[in-house]
């Protein structure tokens, strides 16, 4: 009666350095469920700043479209009436639907004049849309309000929706008043581009991309090798055609 022929089962000892790239190469495809889509690149960020220099005087508005779509994100108004007793001079920011302007922690509808470095996201109050508002009468003269009277390199933070996702930005503006007559000087204004993102004012630049999640980086061996990575990843066919590579 004869045996059935059985397979050797000597062990095969290798280098200590080939030990280390095969532990690489399993953890490799492993972790991707061997496939390596899930090693997507990094999502690019960047903040987008358009230089700017437009005068809005009294009768006047502007519409800015922030990300240069085609679509107005917020209207600059500037208002004014005067009366043989009394008058009155407005200079607002009004969002479109949807969106928002950067004011105070309590309900108010005097938006803040941020300086350069202040934070503009998440967890904030957007309700606010009357930068300044200027009052006179004959009796009693005249009667500022607003945190937007006679400031220079002052920041609006704005909250707008770009494919329905909230984007940050900022605008920056000089307001000047005289009697009942305010100009706003819009000199700049800037958005970041990943949704939920905070931005800072004044802030013109960024990073051309995020930088790598850190979990992805720790699955990426010393010595990528991808025709070896390749068979490994079809099983123990793959392992027996590189050990005889």
């Amino acid at each position: 009666m004869k045996r059935s022929a059985q397979l050797s089962r000597t062990p095969c000892n290798f280098a200590n350095s080939v030990h280390q790239r095969l532990n690489s190469y399993a953890l490799v495809a492993g972790a991707a469920g061997v496939s390596f889509l899930a090693l997507t690149p990094p999502v690019e960020a960047k903040i987008v700043y358009t230089p700017a220099n437009v005068r809005i005087g009294p009768g006047q508005h502007f519409n800015l479209d922030l990300n240069h779509d085609g679509v107005t994100d917020f209207a600059f108004e500037d208002r004014l009436k005067h009366y043989s007793a009394f008058g009155f001079a407005t200079l607002s920011a009004k969002p479109a639907m949807g969106n928002g302007v950067r004011g105070p922690a309590k309900p108010h509808p005097y938006a803040l004049a941020l300086k350069s470095g202040a934070r503009i996201g998440t967890g904030l109050r957007f309700s606010a849309k009357t930068m300044s508002y200027v009052h006179w009468d004959v009796d009693f003269g005249y009667y500022y309000y607003g945190h937007w009277t006679k400031v220079k390199n002052r920041y609006l933070g704005l909250k707008f929706k770009i494919d329905g996702k909230f984007h940050y930005g900022w605008a920056r503006l000089n307001v000047t008043e005289q009697g009942l007559s305010i100009t706003a000087v819009l000199t700049g204004y800037a958005y970041e581009t990943i949704p939920g993102k905070p931005i800072v004012a004044g802030k013109t630049s960024g990073p051309n991309a995020s930088s790598v999640n850190p979990a992805e980086a720790a699955l990426v061996p010393h010595e990528p090798e991808p025709p070896a990575l390749g068979l490994l990843a079809i099983g123990a066919p793959g392992l027996s055609i590189w050990r005889r590579e």
